[in-house]
């Protein structure tokens, strides 16, 4: 079939947003993802330099969205799909731009197969950088370090030619000026009509007289039970525990567990993988038989990362309170400007960064993908 994109409505219960709050923003932010002057005296000089690079101070100009609450109702939200013979993508223009789900299609058969987590409710949680977040899905974040002030904002939508528009193809083009930082971005999103995976091409403009902080991260809602691993093409990764330090730990096994694997950690932590300059940017979340999703990038997207709640209860606590009870729990794997989500980078004026994306299926011997071998993992 030829690619389809058309307009549709996608109904969950959801506990609705609610209006912003009319009172300014004054209170300084209270970052999580920050690291004192000791720690960051211990990082490579570049990362080092980023860190202390033009961090937030303020959500200014932006409003905050606290007016949501736990009361949940069937809703019909705008969504935009995009479909051809292999993949099935929907979109949520409404809510930030978010693909709630990327599905593999099967043909004359039943067994379809959602690569994301795909949340079956709307529960509005206080993680973005102004308030109002949910979880599932591929998010765009752009800003500064933390979830988007557009996590539940609306953006522009429109459809336009895709790149292979002789053959009649068309994309979806996402765009607004983000606040924060003022600046422009767009995201393009399309299926090549033999392709099994969604193309998304992602640009930032900085349109001013003087550089300009930039920072991006895709975050990807993946699941997760005991059987779950992420891989990534990296023997090292920088870890956050939340407790402001920032270290450099061993892939995959660090502190007597496999950190590769999701739910072989009590705590919520980031694991920020460095990758080698001349590795192809790619990070993979894979089941039980070797299947489920990967995540690949032109070179510009140089960061991956791994996010867990882990198994403790705080973690399981919250995966409760996001979904409801009874659905199964996810992990993040996420991809983004920088190697860590504590550095910012500039953009010179007049310029941009642009680069592209692609999300799909990827089966692979299971032996090796949970073998204790890693370079063959």
């Amino acid at each position: 079939m030829a690619t389809i994109v058309r307009r549709t409505t996608l109904t969950l219960p959801t506990a609705p947003v609610g209006p912003d709050n009319p009172l300014p923003a004054l209170r300084p932010l209270d970052e999580v993802h920050h690291v004192d002057d000791h720690v960051r005296a211990t990082l490579p000089a570049d990362m080092a330099r980023q860190v202390a690079y033009e961090p937030l101070r303020s959500v200014l100009p932006v409003r905050l969205r606290d007016g949501y609450g736990r009361d949940r109702a069937p809703a019909e939200l705008d969504a935009i799909v995009l479909e051809n013979d292999h993949l099935r993508a929907t979109v949520l223009p409404g809510l930030g731009g978010r693909v709630h789900s990327l599905t593999h299609k099967s043909p004359g058969t039943s067994a379809d197969r959602e690569l994301l987590y795909r949340n079956p409710v709307l529960q509005p949680a206080d993680f973005a950088l102004n308030g109002a977040w949910f979880s599932g899905g591929i998010e765009w974040n752009i800003g500064a370090t933390g979830h988007t002030t557009l996590s539940c904002s609306p953006l522009h939508a429109a459809r336009v030619p895709a790149p292979d528009a002789a053959d009649g193809g068309a994309m979806v083009r996402l765009w607004e000026w983000e606040r924060l930082r003022d600046l422009p971005f767009q995201v393009d999103l399309w299926l090549p009509a033999d392709s099994a995976y969604l193309y998304v091409g992602v640009r930032i403009r900085n349109p001013h007289h003087l550089p300009a902080p930039v920072y991006w991260w895709s975050n990807i809602a993946v699941p997760e039970d005991e059987h779950t691993r992420v891989l990534a093409p990296a023997d090292d990764a920088w870890h956050f525990g939340y407790a402001r330090t920032l270290s450099k730990v061993p892939v995959p096994e660090w502190d007597g567990a496999d950190r590769t694997y999701p739910l072989r950690g009590a705590y919520p932590a980031d694991y920020f993988y460095e990758l080698p300059e001349d590795a192809r940017r790619w990070i993979a979340s894979l089941d039980a038989d070797g299947s489920g999703l990967v995540q690949t990038s032109t070179d510009l997207l140089r960061g991956r990362k791994l996010f867990v709640w882990g198994a403790g209860p705080g973690g399981r606590r919250w995966q409760q309170w996001l979904t409801e009870p009874g659905t199964g729990g996810y992990a993040e794997i996420q991809a983004g400007l920088a190697r860590t989500q504590l550095e910012h980078i500039p953009l010179e004026a007049d310029e941009e960064f642009a680069w592209l994306e692609a999300y799909g299926p990827l089966t692979a011997d299971p032996a090796a993908v949970h073998g204790t071998d890693w370079a063959a993992a």
